[in-house]
């Protein structure tokens, strides 16, 4: 059975999850459906701003010893790496190929990438994931990622185009929408053509918030799981296990990554080129000459005390708080994303236990709407890769903190995974598979009640 906590008072919350945590106690307690979440989205770690800094700020509980190692691990994060040798030899070691040569080069200001605006633009913070389909096989001549820049000496992987082919229908007024299917195509490449590979187009997404989400209870994720759909709603979520040994997925597009370390280890070397402790290796498939024989460091170019500050940035970034959280419009907003049936899936309230990393992350309950979960939905989102435990056709709940302060911090409204969608209203749009029902509802609804759920979601 499916069952989520939203809404009820924090020591009430935190005492239920706890309690699941630790596999006895009383029933889960019940959800509150017709309560809006607090206006204060990431516990105790909110923060205040609706500006162009909304992503960029420490948790507002951290303890003020947190300050320094936020303001490096924050520095390193924006920092732009060179190739190796360099006489700063802190900040050397990019490459051979790589798509950035920072984090903030794809999370601009910790927030949210986008694709090309025009046809034929470089990819600035998108990138294209490969396979060999229906396993997750990545080509050999070219990883599991396409690399479009490289150092000097060195021949870059290749080059992406994107084409979008419009999709026009309606809603039930008659309202017409037309929504852009991408097209991905793969040009110059430099080690030969791929044979019919799975391509998966992935933009950044905003870094707020992940200490609370890395520390929910494992508890919590299995409890809300519902693989066979049990109760019977159609939402079937499932956990991207990772391993053997059971290891949870929670963070990535498809909850391919266990944890924080790891994601921001994983996107050194994927995206940049630079290896740390957990990827010494560097990251030239040995059909790439070249790569392979670039000079390169002895040793991890980020060491493992900068990589910890990196991690400890990440894991206390705040999240804003709502806006305008008890307006008319955005309390109706929130019933119809209840009604629904969006919090299904985009669960409105978490908690952590006392387990988390830092003090400040403990026994926070918080409001990001999401479950964590693997969901399928449809082929009109289906990028045909799978990954691990998910599909081709299944997505992690991506949490919907701060979206609506993404016109402001990055300057443009794209979502979804690859960024197709233009707004609110699109991303809803192209929901199918198990949130076929709840993109229905959206469709069938009167207008006034749709737009009430977008202000509701712009609030957040």
């Amino acid at each position: 059975m499916r069952y989520a906590f939203r809404a009820l008072p924090v020591a009430c919350a935190v005492a239920a999850l706890t309690t699941l945590s630790l596999g006895g106690g009383p029933a889960p307690l019940p959800i509150r459906d017709d309560v809006p979440p607090t206006a204060r989205l990431g516990g105790a770690t909110t923060i205040n701003d609706a500006g162009a800094d909304a992503f960029g700020h420490l948790a507002s509980n951290a303890p003020e010893p947190r300050r320094r190692d936020f303001a490096l691990g924050s520095r390193l994060f924006a920092i732009a790496w060179v190739p190796y040798p360099d006489p700063v030899k802190i900040f050397d070691g990019l490459g051979p190929t790589f798509n950035r040569s920072s984090c903030a080069g794809c999370h601009a200001a910790n927030g949210r990438g986008r694709p090309p605006e025009r046809q034929g633009d470089p990819l600035d913070s998108m990138l294209i994931r490969l396979s060999d389909g229906e396993e997750l096989t990545s080509p050999e001549a070219y990883g599991d990622q396409l690399n479009d820049r490289a150092i000097p000496g060195v021949p870059a992987e290749g080059k992406v185009v994107v084409r979008y082919e419009a999709v026009s229908g309606s809603y039930a007024d008659g309202t017409p929408y037309t929504l852009l299917r991408p097209r991905i195509e793969l040009t110059d490449l430099a080690h030969g053509p791929l044979d019919s590979p799975a391509l998966s187009a992935r933009v950044a997404p905003a870094v707020i918030g992940l200490g609370l989400l890395e520390a929910v209870p494992r508890a919590t994720l299995e409890a809300l799981a519902d693989p066979d759909d049990s109760d019977g709603n159609g939402i079937s979520g499932r956990i991207n296990h990772l391993d053997p040994t059971g290891t949870v997925g929670r963070f990535g597009w498809k909850a391919n990554v266990a944890d924080i370390a790891h994601q921001v280890a994983a996107a050194a070397i994927g995206d940049m080129g630079l290896t740390t402790s957990m990827f010494p290796d560097q990251n030239c498939p040995p059909a790439q000459s070249a790569c392979v024989a670039a000079a390169a460091e002895d040793g991890p170019e980020i060491g493992d005390s900068l990589l910890s500050r990196m991690v400890t940035a990440m894991r206390t970034v705040a999240v804003p708080a709502q806006r305008d959280a008890d307006s008319t419009v955005v309390v109706a907003g929130f019933a119809a994303f209840t009604r629904f049936g969006c919090a299904d899936c985009h669960v409105p309230t978490l908690a952590t236990d006392a387990t988390a990393a830092l003090p400040e992350l403990r026994n926070q309950t918080f409001h990001p709407f999401t479950d964590l979960l693997l969901h399928d939905m449809g082929d009109g989102l289906a990028d045909g890769r799978p990954d691990h435990d998910a599909s081709g056709s299944e997505w992690r709940t991506p949490p919907l903190w701060g979206l609506g302060l993404v016109p402001v911090v990055n300057g443009h409204d794209r979502l979804l995974h690859d960024g197709r969608a233009r707004g609110f209203a699109e991303a809803i749009l192209w929901h199918g598979g198990e949130a076929e029902a709840a993109r229905e509802a959206f469709r069938m609804a009167e207008r006034a009640e749709r737009e009430a759920l977008l202000a509701f979601l712009a609030s957040l």
